[in-house]
């Protein structure tokens, strides 16, 4: 007994062993199939962003001095360099970085994802434990997951560097921009490395590294409307603060490979101190008798559902608060070029100009909540692959009513969230403008008109999950989809057919524009067909 256990014990201990390492590269392969979809559709999709900015820009502004005076205006707006970052220069470079400032976060949260989905998700499902039982090494699934998750942020890194030398801007700057877009993404695939080995499941991981992230890009905000040194504590922030295209600092792409290297040295120290499916932050026994508000499915759901809903409120109400900000000085930031002034004459002046800002502003807030939407639903998802759906099945509880305890929220959490958010904005521009009784039921207007489209992907979710639950999944890339057309529309001549495909557009623009129920009576009633059709097939179909 004493001779054979020394040496398991002393591999064991021994973290640097190559053992560890076994099998990384056939897990490698097997995600990169499993992603050979949807890693190249963010990993493409984020890189071509700047590049469509590029050209807009180019133009728009069509001389130096139109770009300096946009630069100047956009500088002196603290709401506007708050909401997408600090600006460094007049070229076409300087103003394509920092018009494409939401990169980083785009990519912050491909990344997320990516490595929480090849890490503690597959610890959930049984997965890892399954392939530990072969010749696979305790770190090779971790390893692997960041691999996947660093060769997208690579390709992400690739186009956009290439397309911006394509486009004609300087190939120092368009590296620069390269770089800093890599070390982004390796800090929050490190992040999320950590976050997987502390939490106990797949969803705390990941609000663990979006919590992060939301104070990466807090701190980003408030320190570059400010002094500028709470920038320096953000991983964003540093992404920034490499300014390309004017005058780099290349020495500030040290910050984000120092902290990628000890963040990745801390996940392997944690996953060697902590055993398969468990975390660091211990699950807490319940009281022995559950309080009358876990008596249904729709109080069990509540309980799941309210750390979301309470985080994407308050994160589209900040948004919203710095939208309802900026919308009055954006006449001012846009300049007077002659292009400039044909199309606030052809809107109808500066005031017009502001509800059209509105308007696309609540519109992309409308998409964002379709990620909540996404996420509220696919709990079902998840309570399926787990097991717990059986368990509560089991009772006298019908499949209709515990999925409706779940798609109930996923319908709600974006009514409230908008709601409080339009109000938020209203009151913001109103005490811009001194006419805070006027303006809010006008932006509150333009923030619930939203909500169709929004339950429109709700329903495309629950259709998925229903008729081919293996799939459900799928209704990210749906997300994805759906904004990519309408960020690139905005700025690129896509054909009509392909923007009538994102639902947002064939809503009524407000504040502003005329309001028309038809588009909005078509959506819910396209919106309720997909719910019952995912519901009816659920009716149908086994447990998975």
């Amino acid at each position: 007994m004493t001779t054979t256990a020394a040496p398991v014990a002393s591999v064991r201990t021994d973290r640097r062993s190559p053992a560890h390492f076994a099998g990384t590269g056939a897990l490698l392969r097997l995600c990169l199939r499993r992603d050979r979809l949807i890693l190249p559709a963010w990993s493409i999709t984020i890189g071509l962003l700047p590049i469509v900015y590029g050209k807009a820009i180019a133009g728009l502004y069509t001389t130096d001095a139109a770009r300096t005076a946009f630069a100047e205006s956009t500088a002196a707006l603290k709401s506007e360099i708050a909401l997408v970052g600090p600006i460094f220069g007049s070229s076409v470079g300087a103003l394509t970085t920092w018009r494409a400032g939401y990169l980083f976060t785009f990519l912050a949260v491909a990344v997320i994802l990516t490595v929480v989905r090849h890490t503690r998700t597959e610890e959930e499902t049984g997965r890892t434990e399954l392939l530990d039982s072969t010749s696979v090494g305790r770190y090779a699934g971790l390893t692997a997951a960041l691999l996947v998750a660093g060769i997208g942020a690579t390709i992400s890194a690739l186009v956009g560097t290439l397309g911006l030398i394509g486009i004609g801007t300087s190939a120092t700057g368009s590296i620069a921009f390269g770089a800093a877009v890599l070390g982004a993404g390796a800090v929050f695939a490190g992040v999320a490395g950590v976050a997987a080995q502390v939490s106990t499941g797949a969803r705390l991981a990941r609000g663990i590294a979006f919590a992060v992230l939301a104070l990466a890009f807090l701190l980003r905000a408030v320190g570059d409307a400010t002094s500028g040194t709470l920038s320096w504590l953000s991983p964003i922030g540093w992404a920034q603060q490499v300014r390309p295209y004017a005058d780099e600092r290349w020495w500030v792409l040290l910050l984000p490979a120092v902290t990628t290297v000890v963040l990745v040295a801390v996940a392997y120290r944690l996953l060697s101190r902590r055993d398969l499916g468990a975390g660091l932050i211990a699950e807490r026994p319940g009281p022995a008798a559950s309080p009358p508000s876990l008596a249904g499915p729709v109080g069990l759901a509540w309980r799941t559902q309210r750390g979301s809903m309470i985080a994407w409120t308050v994160g589209l109400t900040v948004f919203a608060l710095v939208i309802g900000g900026a919308a009055h000085g954006v006449s001012d930031q846009l300049g007077d070029s002659e292009l400039i002034t044909q199309v606030l004459a052809r809107l109808g002046g500066p005031s017009a100009l502001e509800d059209s800002f509105i308007a696309m502003a609540f519109t992309i807030l409308g998409l964002v909540s379709s990620a909540y939407t996404v996420s509220a639903t696919l709990q079902l998802h998840d309570e399926e692959e787990s097991g717990r759906a059986e368990s509560i099945l089991a009772a006298s509880i019908g499949r209709d009513r515990w999925a409706m305890s779940h798609i109930l929220f996923a319908l709600i959490g974006p009514a409230v969230a908008l709601t409080v958010a339009g109000l938020a904005a209203g009151f913001a521009y109103g005490a811009s403008v001194d006419d805070i009784g006027g303006e809010v039921p006008r932006i509150l207007g333009a923030a619930l008109v939203q909500l169709p489209a929004v339950w429109l992907v709700t329903g495309i979710t629950v259709a998925l999950f229903g008729v081919l639950p293996r799939f459900a999944p799928a209704a990210w890339a749906v997300f994805g989809t759906l904004m990519a057309l309408y960020v690139f529309g905005m700025v690129a001549d896509l054909p009509q057919p392909l923007l009538d495909v994102v639902p947002f557009t064939h809503l009524p623009k407000l504040p502003g524009g005329e309001f028309q129920a038809a588009p909005i009576v078509w959506l819910l009633l396209i919106a309720a067909a997909l719910l019952f059709a995912g519901l009816a097939a659920l009716r149908r179909r086994d447990l998975r």
